[in-house]
């Protein structure tokens, strides 16, 4: 008999795609990852009973949207993050963050003016602005049809890649776990998670380890501030602390020597020059499980790119689909990065359970692009652009103090017989925590 039972609520995330089934089967396989190693930990008894439903599944994939810190809502895209029509389409921007707002104001010679910016982009072609600005450091990407995204390079190299890819890196001996003590039950309990992802899909993994009992410790560089917001969104369970990588190389090899897990979130490669690829972390630290999280994929033209979840929605086909007539559309939710960073923290739940059987150190991959490649497929079924959409999200959030303020708060989504239910501590203040572990 299925351990994991749903409960459907027609309506919720309303869309042309599948995105209520594509959301729900995300969450089902991590918190059937997440029951497997509970019952792994325990001696192989019965797997917890897993259940998914959409109301929780929907609210929590607009998190940011139902986010308050004292009463006031989290903020939104910024003023040039947005869609632009050229001399033949359109393109979308992404400039939330001030360095790469001034990348793209510099590759378009404009000052800091929607005005302005709208009236440049009008005079060029699509393709040729997105060449430009990332050229330039910056973020644009050129609206394509799924075909077109199909026949593109870097879609073909995405497609042959697996949802979620495991590799096994070495012979690093089997892992060892005690059982889970006390209530509620922590699969992830006694891993320590080294956390090096910013925006939402890596962090929203990470998130949900620390949720699963994990010691979830965050560390960026402090040059380069995260959104406030979102570090509150993404910022529950898990500790927050600065390094500079080039400069605290010694602090990030004492972490990493007794990390169980590394997560991270940046463009293929751009670590592997502070010892941080795959390869050198498993040779540190054997039976170490590295989770990495990239917008366009390991291969490919486009690998070494940067992309957030409203770009690579252009770039294969989505907005599309989502659009009218006379202008592209979007997702009701940015599900690409939550969808993706659940599937990434059940890569590594499921890499942690092989490793109690066959060790090894293990790789787990996975990017935007490809989960929008599942979401397109939609072998669940069209998608609904009607039904049940005024759903109160009440039952599925939560208020707390915190560092931060009071938070009013999205509940996770992941839910089986005997686990957790909310994150054992609100999100602190970025950077304010010391980058050692517990």
């Amino acid at each position: 008999m299925s351990r994991v039972s749903a409960v459907e609520r027609p309506g919720v995330l309303p869309s042309r795609l599948p995105v209520r089934e594509f959301a729900g089967a995300c969450v089902g396989v991590c918190a059937l990852a997440a029951a497997e190693l509970a019952a792994r930990r325990a001696g192989g008894g019965e797997v917890p009973a897993v259940r998914v439903d959409d109301g929780a599944v929907a609210t929590a994939f607009v998190s940011e949207r139902h986010l308050r810190t004292d009463g006031r809502a989290a903020e939104s895209f910024a003023p040039l993050s947005r869609f632009w029509r050229t001399a033949d389409g359109w393109v979308r921007t992404h400039a939330n963050y001030p360095h790469h707002r001034a990348r793209l104001l510099s590759a378009l010679g404009t000052p800091d003016d929607p005005d302005a910016v709208a009236a440049v982009l009008a005079r060029r072609s699509a393709a040729e602005v997105e060449e430009t600005v990332t050229a330039a450091g910056g973020l644009a990407v050129a609206l394509r049809t799924p075909e077109e995204w199909a026949a593109h390079e870097q879609g073909a190299a995405v497609a042959r890649l697996p949802l979620v890819e495991r590799v096994r890196l070495d012979s690093a001996p089997a892992r060892e776990l005690s059982p889970p003590a006390g209530t509620p039950l922590l699969p992830a309990a006694g891993l320590r998670v080294l956390d090096l992802t910013r925006v939402i899909a890596g962090p929203i993994a990470t998130r949900t380890l620390a949720l699963l009992g994990a010691d979830v410790l965050r560390l960026d560089p402090p040059g380069l501030p995260e959104l406030p917001d979102q570090h509150t969104d993404t910022g529950f369970g898990k500790r927050s602390a600065l390094v500079e990588l080039a400069s605290g190389r010694e602090a990030v090899e004492e972490l990493v020597a007794r990390a169980d897990v590394v997560v991270t979130g940046y463009r293929p490669g751009a670590l592997d020059r502070f010892g941080l690829s795959a390869e050198a972390l498993a040779e540190r630290r054997p039976g170490v499980v590295v989770a990495q999280l990239s917008a366009w994929g390991a291969t490919g033209p486009w690998a070494g790119r940067r992309g957030f979840d409203s770009l690579v929605q252009v770039a294969t086909g989505i907005a599309h689909i989502e659009g009218g007539r006379d202008r592209p559309g979007a997702l009701p939710a940015q599900a690409l990065d939550h969808g993706t960073g659940y599937l990434l923290a059940a890569g590594v739940l499921r890499a942690v359970s092989d490793q109690t059987e066959a060790g090894g150190s293990r790789l787990v991959r996975a990017a935007l692009a490809r989960t929008a490649g599942d979401l397109l497929r939609g072998a669940a079924g069209p998608g609904t652009e009607e039904g049940e959409t005024n759903l109160s999200p009440t039952p599925w959030l939560a208020e707390r103090d915190s560092p931060l303020g009071h938070l009013r708060y999205a509940l996770p989504p992941v839910e089986f017989e005997k686990g957790p239910r909310d994150w054992a501590r609100p999100p602190g203040r970025w950077g304010a925590d010391e980058a050692r572990w517990w």
